[in-house]
């Protein structure tokens, strides 16, 4: 992904003319007020604020995995994605630059928080009523696509979940996680995360990649991820796949030990649904094949 330069906006401010992007810190993130709505803030990762007014090309709003940056996670994916797409990122609350926020929140809540995120896009940028939106998100990120997929009256076209699942873990698992983490802080998730993100042999391919996403885990705000892994525990849609309104594609890793394609068997079923497994790859589909990521997702985008 081409760095940070001057003319990239801050799509937050409306009618922006003057850019306000900042490098990010290695600061750890200021945490929300108490009883503060949870809110995520666009990061323009190709394209132009003139593209979304315009609406040159269909808008793809990126999410993340838990415990990594968008930016990051999807980087090697973006120069095979910005020809097509005006492409828009979000972060969890606390992870990347993003604002922690402690309080308990449900993945309906950031989905809801992606809605107003192009909502918001749409009234301080233009983006004109008819352009096609759409979404791609990996892990939680891929829960939210999913949540979305199920409201008739979403904005989003075409959705795509990544690396996910209708119900991830089991909640023991994830209070036991988010209970540690509260206490002892990212860095305890590396050793781990390391070897369920990566199909063996990537960490020594490509170890720049995998730097890089496991220092943004161990940079994000612990509170803001132990609220993250709570939202997990409490997530299941699996009663609810029946009700799935928008296309959607559900894109699996082959060697994935968090989400296998055989955890997606009732996703196939589900209404509008299309599944694809990648070969060689694990839990992090943009970071360990981003071409062939990309191929997937345009395929099904542009159908």
């Amino acid at each position: 992904m081409p760095e940070p330069t001057e003319s990239e906006p801050n799509l937050s401010e409306p009618n922006v003319s003057e850019p306000n992007v900042s490098e990010p810190t290695g600061t750890e993130p200021t945490a929300s007020a108490p009883g503060a709505t949870l809110t995520l803030t666009p990061q323009l990762l190709s394209g132009s604020v003139e593209d979304l007014r315009a609406g040159t090309r269909p808008l793809l709003v990126l999410g993340p995995s838990l415990g990594t940056s968008v930016s990051v996670l999807w980087e090697s994916a973006l120069a095979h994605l910005q020809e097509t797409y005006t492409l828009i990122g979000w972060d969890l609350p606390g992870h990347g630059d993003a604002e922690a926020y402690t309080e308990s929140f449900e993945i309906s809540d950031l989905a809801d928080a992606v809605e107003e995120l192009v909502a918001e896009l749409s009234r301080n940028h233009g983006v004109p009523a008819d352009l096609p939106i759409y979404a791609a998100g990996v892990s939680i990120a891929g829960t939210v696509s999913l949540t979305l997929a199920l409201r008739p009256d979403t904005r989003f076209t075409r959705l795509a979940a990544l690396c996910t699942a209708a119900k991830i873990g089991d909640p023991q698992m994830w209070s036991e996680r988010a209970a540690l983490v509260a206490q002892a802080g990212t860095p305890t998730m590396v050793e781990g995360s390391a070897q369920r993100w990566f199909a063996p042999g990537f960490m020594a391919r490509q170890p720049a990649v995998v730097t890089g996403l496991l220092r943004s885990l161990q940079h994000t705000d612990r509170h803001s991820y132990a609220a993250a892994c709570r939202a997990l525990g409490r997530y299941d849609l699996t009663g609810e796949l029946a009700g799935v309104a928008r296309p959607l594609l559900v894109i699996s890793g082959e060697q994935d030990p968090v989400c296998p394609p055989s955890a997606v068997q009732d996703l196939a079923a589900a209404p509008h649904t299309q599944t694809a497994v990648l070969d060689g790859v694990a839990h992090q589909a943009p970071a360990e094949a981003p071409e062939a990521t990309a191929r997937l997702l345009k395929e099904f985008l542009d159908d």
